[in-house]
């Protein structure tokens, strides 16, 4: 990781302007979940901590843009580019670490060049998706889950199936890896966002819905709704819930345990994938902690 890093500082410092030094040096770094995916697959590899640079940047920029769509204040606990500098600002930002990452990404071989850049154009895509879905109460699991694989899961499998490719891997069953990671990796982001506290979060409790998301917890309890009920979720979808309404929608997922069913989908897309990487221990156990964060 520590490669990993000098890679991203060197194409940061590459772009050669302070303005982009400045203001990437104020994002968190995160867990760099995809950057340590590549270098678990393709740890011999020389041009492995190159591949997870770029790609920490392709997210990086991905999260800049997301920041502006959501006008977030927050991000990992800190304040939001956009929140300090201006939607312009970031936006521009994440444009210019798209394509220094584009720039860096030809020199790979066309698969794995051509692997990144079209997770890119889908998790674009699953953006829009999101954005529009928003407009209105979602109640079709297949549909969310569509946005959820675009949005969330493509960049991550794209990350495993490049570095499988990379190494002379399977490149298949890491793909299906990566998918399901980034599939059951956000399930449990989006049951976090009702169970966690702000602190935990580094954002406002609940805020999904208040965006207009209407995640799994919300889609499971909808169905099992009396008609009174169903009238009541849908009327507080968007709105800035109250301590009285917030805790509403906690009794009734608690009395339905849509919680619960939803980690259960988040389990099953691990276990399919702890399934297919049963001979890799470092990976299994990726999936392991993530599915183990507390709910």
């Amino acid at each position: 990781m520590q490669r990993v890093e000098k890679e991203i500082a060197r194409l940061i410092d590459e772009c050669d302007y302070d303005e982009v030094t400045r203001l990437f040096s104020m994002l968190s770094g995160g867990k760099r979940l995809r950057a340590k995916l590549i270098l678990k697959i393709a740890s011999d590899h020389e041009q492995a901590p190159l591949l997870a640079a770029i790609v920490e940047l392709i997210h990086a920029a991905s999260l800049l843009h997301d920041d502006v769509i959501d006008e977030a204040s927050l991000r990992r606990g800190v304040p939001s580019v956009n929140a300090t500098d201006g939607s312009k600002t970031a936006v521009m930002l994440g444009d210019i670490l798209y394509s220094k990452a584009f720039t860096e990404l030809v020199s790979f071989d066309k698969d794995i060049a051509k692997i990144i850049a079209s997770s890119v154009t889908a998790l674009s895509k699953g953006e829009m998706i999101d954005v529009k879905m928003a407009d209105e109460f979602n109640s079709d699991e297949d549909k969310y889950l569509d946005m959820l694989y675009l949005k969330t899961a493509t960049l991550i499998e794209a990350a495993a199936e490049a570095s499988a490719i990379l190494a002379g891997k399977d490149s298949s069953l890491h793909a299906l890896y990566g998918r399901n990671l980034g599939l059951s990796f956000q399930i449990i982001d989006d049951i976090l966002d009702i169970t966690a506290d702000e602190d935990t979060l580094g954002k406002p409790a609940m805020n999904d819905f208040v965006e207009g998301k209407c995640t799994l917890p919300y889609i499971y309890l909808y169905k099992v709704l009396d008609e009174a009920d169903k009238k009541r979720l849908i009327a507080l979808h968007t709105v800035v819930l109250d301590e009285q309404e917030s805790s509403w929608i906690k009794q009734k997922m608690q009395e339905h345990k849509t919680i619960e069913k939803s980690f259960e989908l988040a389990q099953k897309l691990s276990n399919e994938a702890m399934n297919a990487m049963k001979d890799n221990a470092e990976l299994v156990g990726i999936l392991q902690t993530m599915i183990k964060r507390s709910y």
